[in-house]
């Protein structure tokens, strides 16, 4: 495969094969990353790429674009049925931009914004001060609640109401439970905020129909279009008629010019596939996987942050196991398990070093696994921590998350 590039570029080449294999030797569990379909990759590196089209279908400010304005509209409606949503616009080259788009649709630079801190499981583009969205706007969060490690939304409420935000923002990154949509769209109204839902992690989930779906209480949902929908790197924002114009003024011209058509293309052959019966047995034994990860690990002796999971991912404090979440990232890595090192609540750690890793289930359940691996991986884990010291174990261990990886072929057809 990549004939043109190793003709064109022997170097480049090189490293495209490097990466395909360590894809297919190692353990993808970094919650965040997927393997997309060969239809997406063949899409994004489709003729797309060579078209711009700054503007909207049938309003575009260049010629030509009968035909990326037939694949964008596509896209749109796909993605409103997928998430029975009133409106999408699918240009967002990100789930940061998505982000920063939907924010200055609807408050001013300077104006008050209030999302879950980003040691607690949240976003960096929920108002982390060295992020455009601590930057623009004057950001407070909420956190989870000490012990339990989950939101206590009556908390949320009062700190609302003191707080008094202009943007109040549900989502996380690494907050393995089920969010309360109703009681936030309730604290939103009570503030007179308005009610932004990044569900960039647990789209598939929703998209599946094995989660619930933010789409109904929220003003605007934000979401990544990779991760557990398992489509390009992009993002998507969802949101009611009415929001439409102010979503669309702020994306273009107010945050990019011309979109990816190759990506947007490809988002909609990814909302294609989530639409099939087959995306919801995927998304449930996504949860499977979750579950029986959790299970394995508590019964392991490791540490879970709220002591389970909702959705498709864990975050395990590696403390008890004597290692920081740095050291147990490099050990999982070298016995062959791609994860991060992640902040766990009340962390004492910089988030250079943290106490935690995040581990997630989609990539894997993508290659096809099953509990049964989720076990043996849990076990894996448990004899890397116990065996730290002793490399001729640990490149046993190595041998076995190959063998694993072997049993589970990814993209055979490269």
């Amino acid at each position: 495969m990549y004939d043109a590039v190793h003709e064109t570029d022997p170097e480049i080449a090189a490293i495209l094969e490097a990466e395909l294999g360590r894809q297919r030797d190692q353990l993808e569990m970094i919650a965040s990353e997927n393997f997309t379909s060969p239809a997406v990759l063949e899409t994004v590196g489709s003729v797309l790429t060579n078209k711009y089209a700054e503007g909207y279908p049938k309003k575009r400010y260049y010629g030509g674009c009968v035909h990326v304005d037939e694949a964008e509209l596509l896209a749109k409606r796909r993605a409103c049925e997928l998430f029975e949503a009133e409106r999408a616009n699918v240009q967002p080259h990100s789930g940061s931009t998505a982000n920063m788009t939907a924010y200055c649709a609807f408050a001013e630079p300077g104006d008050k914004i209030m999302g879950l801190s980003l040691s607690h499981g949240g976003h960096l583009t929920h108002g982390h001060p060295v992020n455009f969205s601590g930057l623009l706007f004057q950001a407070v969060h909420y956190e989870v609640e000490p012990g339990s490690e989950v939101i206590d939304y009556d908390r949320m409420r009062e700190q609302a109401k003191k707080e008094q935000p202009r943007i109040l923002i549900g989502g996380a990154s690494a907050y393995p439970r089920t969010w309360d949509y109703a009681a936030m769209r309730s604290i939103a109204d009570e503030v007179g905020a308005v009610f932004i839902f990044d569900m960039a992690h647990i789209a598939g989930l929703v998209a599946g129909k094995v989660h619930p779906s933010p789409v109904p209480h929220a003003d605007v949902v934000t979401s990544t279009t990779h991760k557990t929908l398992r489509g390009p790197r992009g993002g998507v924002i969802l949101c009611t008629k009415e929001n439409l114009k102010a979503i669309n003024k702020l994306n273009f011209p107010g945050m990019q010019g011309g979109p990816l058509m190759h990506v947007i293309a490809a988002k909609a052959v990814c909302f294609h596939q989530c639409l099939q019966p087959e995306f919801r047995d995927y998304a449930q034994r996504t949860l499977d996987n979750a579950q029986a990860l959790a299970a394995a690990l508590l019964e392991k002796g490791f540490e879970l942050a709220s002591g389970g999971t909702d959705n498709h991912l864990v975050l395990v404090n590696c403390k008890p196991r004597g290692l920081t979440g740095k050291e147990m990232e490099e050990l999982l890595e070298h016995v062959g398990i791609t994860c991060n090192k992640n902040t766990v609540p009340f962390d004492e750690e910089s988030p250079f070093v943290t106490s935690g890793v995040r581990l997630g289930t989609p990539a894997l359940t993508t290659r096809g696994m099953g509990p049964d691996e989720m076990r043996r991986i849990a076990d894996i884990m448990d004899r890397a921590v116990t065996s730290r010291e002793d490399e001729d174990a640990l490149a046993r261990l190595r041998g076995e998350t190959e063998a694993l990886g072997r049993d589970f072929p990814l993209y055979p057809e490269l």
